[in-house]
């Protein structure tokens, strides 16, 4: 007769019971050691009509928005005789308008320029011209047919952890708003049938930490891109000392945009050299081929928009935006007294003038005092 045996206890999970978190990171440290970066869906709307309104509520999450992912896709499309203007497709959206719980404006710009946000904030691809959306994997260029799609982001986040909105109190949530351009906006010369757009919201995001009471970084502070006009016009062959609006905050991007009276991109108005001055005094003063090989080695190998300069001052590790990766020592700080102005001396023979500029600033306005190195660390 054999000898019993005695059954040894498993270590199964009864059935519905959750694993145990085995990812959690002991003792102290950075928001970032301590939190998961994840990513979630928050909505999908289709068939919508151009010039509308899309107004869909946020989901949240479990943690802290970092950005929000936009897809646009255009179908309907039913012959081979679309055309497009030069801002297209990211003109598809006449404004777009991101606010936070309390109504703070965060993002308020035309959809061209919502791409100069990722192209040259730093915070949405890097300068290995991913930067660029139609050199994304997402991309599908619109063809005659009027269809097509893309992909872009609204970035909340402009360093690691630093900049993100709080998402897990459902009554505390941001807006997100699309005003789509009409149809005749959209196309030079329109493709037939019945063309409608889908729009997909998804977002990056950080889970709240497990196993220990840590926040991102100053939390409260957010980067502001509001598009705003520049005073006065600039007249062809003439000097003009362009004005921003008053800001105030730590200023990292100044993209400024030239349009000739028909509202066309427009680069024959940019003067032999361009002073940038702030109160009064000429912080940059350089040729524009200068300024042109500095955007190449800033923001990487990827062409420049016509009518479009920028200047970064998240260089603060390398003479590169390196998107996240920045210390904020080179920010510009700013109070609502401090003017900011473009000198035109004299602007360029462009035609169709006068010509306007805009001005979008990326602003990190803080709670408290700016996090200055590298908040991660």
């Amino acid at each position: 007769m054999t000898s019993g045996t005695t059954a040894t206890a498993s270590g199964a999970q009864e059935v519905g019971r959750p694993q145990p978190q085995t990812t959690v990171e002991g003792g102290a440290g950075p928001f970032i050691r301590h939190s998961q970066a994840g990513r979630a869906p928050v909505y999908v709307v289709s068939n919508q009509p151009f010039g509308g309104v899309i107004t869909q509520p946020l989901v949240a999450r479990p943690g802290y928005f970092r950005n929000f992912r936009v897809t646009h896709t255009v179908s309907g499309g039913t012959s081979t005789s679309a055309t497009y203007g030069a801002d297209s497709p990211y003109n598809l959206n006449a404004l777009v308008q991101l606010k936070d719980a309390f109504g703070t404006p965060l993002i308020v710009a035309d959809g061209y320029s919502t791409h100069l946000i990722d192209m040259y904030g730093g915070a949405f691809g890097i300068n290995n011209g991913s930067n660029l959306a139609s050199n994304l994997p997402s991309w599908t260029a619109f063809g005659t047919n009027g269809n097509g799609s893309f992909s872009y982001a609204l970035p909340l986040e402009f360093a690691n952890g630093y900049g993100v909105l709080s998402a897990a109190n459902a009554s505390l949530l941001p807006t997100l708003q699309f005003n789509t351009a009409a149809e005749a906006s959209f196309y030079t010369a329109s493709p037939g049938g019945t063309p409608v757009i889908q729009t997909q919201i998804g977002t990056d995001f950080y889970w709240l930490p497990e196993g220990t009471a840590v926040e991102p970084p100053g939390i409260g502070t957010s980067r502001q891109w509001i598009l705003q006009q520049a005073n006065p016009q600039i007249p062809a062959n003439a000097s003009a000392r362009i004005q921003f609006p008053r800001l105030g905050g730590y200023l990292d991007t100044i993209i400024t945009i030239v349009r000739d009276s028909t509202g066309a991109r427009s680069d024959g108005f940019w003067p032999n050299r361009l002073q940038y001055y702030v109160d009064g005094v000429p912080l940059v003063d350089t040729t524009m081929n200068e300024l042109y090989d500095d955007m190449w080695i800033q923001f990487g190998a990827v062409a420049r928009p016509t009518g479009v300069v920028a200047i970064s001052r998240k260089t603060s590790l390398n003479q590169q935006s390196l998107g996240l990766l920045d210390t904020g020592e080179k920010f510009l700080s700013t109070n609502p007294g401090t003017l900011v102005e473009l000198n035109f001396a004299p602007a360029g023979n462009g035609s169709n003038s006068p010509a306007t500029a805009s001005v979008l600033v990326g602003q990190v306005v803080p709670t408290g005092a700016l996090i200055q190195g590298l908040p991660e660390l």
